[in-house]
């Protein structure tokens, strides 16, 4: 969804509510860690070990994996910095045509 030049700020922070509250509930990633446990003790773990190594695997996946929010909220925040710079860049462009025009002026009423 692109935000135009007019977008409201309350659109905005709506957005982004929505953005932190699918963050909260996508936090959880599907590993199935009793399948895990079993394979491991069924390879010569003791399911002391086991566990430890779901544990972790689990605390791996959730903090080093980009979760559909993560890249929500990426997405909303380059928006944003994308039409920002489209406006900077239109008053950028303006300001030249504006420029150009008095340089031709200056030029015609010299000649």
């Amino acid at each position: 969804m692109a935000y135009p030049a007019t977008a409201s700020l309350i659109q905005r922070l709506a957005h982004k509510d929505l953005v932190a509250y699918n963050r909260l509930m996508s936090e959880a990633i599907a590993f199935d860690t009793h399948r895990f446990v079993k394979n491991l003790t069924a390879s010569g773990f003791t399911e002391k070990q086991a566990e430890a190594l779901a544990n972790e695997q689990v605390q791996l996946l959730n903090s080093n994996l980009a979760t559909k929010a993560d890249i929500l909220d990426i997405k909303a925040e380059l928006e944003v910095k994308i039409e920002t710079v489209k406006s900077d860049l239109l008053k950028w462009m303006v300001m030249a045509m504006i420029a150009q025009g008095g340089l031709i002026v200056a030029l015609v009423k010299a000649l």
